[in-house]
């Protein structure tokens, strides 16, 4: 552990899978203490323990929290400040999707709950969290948004839709409240091996086809020696630390330079 984020205390929202609990962890490896906030109360506690385990003492806590809910997030900010006495970062990771198909199949349920998880539960968390940020004139958010809000994908363009949003308030954020001590980044990951992977590839999450995504651009190798789990947690404790004190309003690519292989850059 070499502390960068030592003493920081951390809300991560979707911190029971995925990226949400890769970056608890890096976080806790790394001195802070860790607010799991997660709708799913099995894998949220687990994660919590695991990092409790590994740690020695108690520098995890989870809450269940529903992300489209004020009060849920009321109860959440009331919670973490009770446990830890302060918070200093909130990641908006929380996210979903639908199965990849055309957009004009895509239900009126499907689109409801992308756009409520994707785009309402970050509402939610500047309209309660900020004005605490504002009082103590510090604080950090960080957006998990996605390389499909740079370029939407066919098949995925709700999807892509509210990340586009994300990345334009993240922007919009930055600005407003920079003024006032406040720090507004996110990252934009590639596709990561999850329980959402064969909804956003749209084919089955077989090795076969793994390897077909990890070929089709130019650092799709790299997902073999590291998950893209861990690069965005690597990314995200860069961000969420003293070190980029003078960096906000980036929308930050964790993708091997797909993005820009696929704009045509160098081709």
């Amino acid at each position: 552990m070499s502390g960068r984020l030592k003493d920081k205390v951390c809300v991560v929202t979707g911190g029971g899978h995925g990226f949400g609990e890769a970056m608890a962890k890096r976080f806790a490896e790394e001195g802070a203490k860790v607010v799991i906030a997660d709708i799913n109360r099995t894998t949220g506690a687990k994660v919590e323990g695991e990092i409790n385990a590994s740690g020695g003492a108690k520098t995890a806590f989870f809450q269940e929290t529903n992300v489209t809910s004020r009060a849920s997030w009321e109860k959440l900010l009331e919670a973490s400040l009770k446990e830890f006495g302060r918070v200093d970062v909130v990641v908006n990771n929380a996210g979903t999707t639908y199965p990849k198909k055309a957009s004009h199949t895509v239900t009126e349920e499907e689109y409801d709950k992308v756009i409520g998880v994707n785009m309402k539960s970050i509402f939610l968390s500047v309209t309660v969290v900020m004005p605490y940020f504002m009082d103590r004139k510090a604080g950090t958010i960080l957006n998990i948004s996605s390389v499909g809000g740079i370029r939407v994908k066919n098949g995925l363009v709700w999807y892509g839709g509210t990340k586009a949003f994300v990345n334009k308030i993240t922007e919009g954020l930055a600005s407003e409240y920079g003024h006032a001590g406040i720090r507004v980044n996110a990252i934009c990951p590639i596709l990561a091996y999850t329980d959402l992977a064969q909804a956003f590839m749209g084919v089955d999450d077989t090795p076969e086809n793994r390897h077909k995504f990890e070929a089709s651009f130019p650092r799709g190798e790299a997902l073999k020696q590291n998950s893209s789990l861990g690069y965005v947690a690597n990314a995200a404790v860069y961000l969420c630390s003293d070190e980029a004190a003078f960096v906000s309003g980036i929308c930050m690519p964790v993708d091997g330079a797909a993005t820009v292989y696929a704009a045509g850059v160098g081709k």
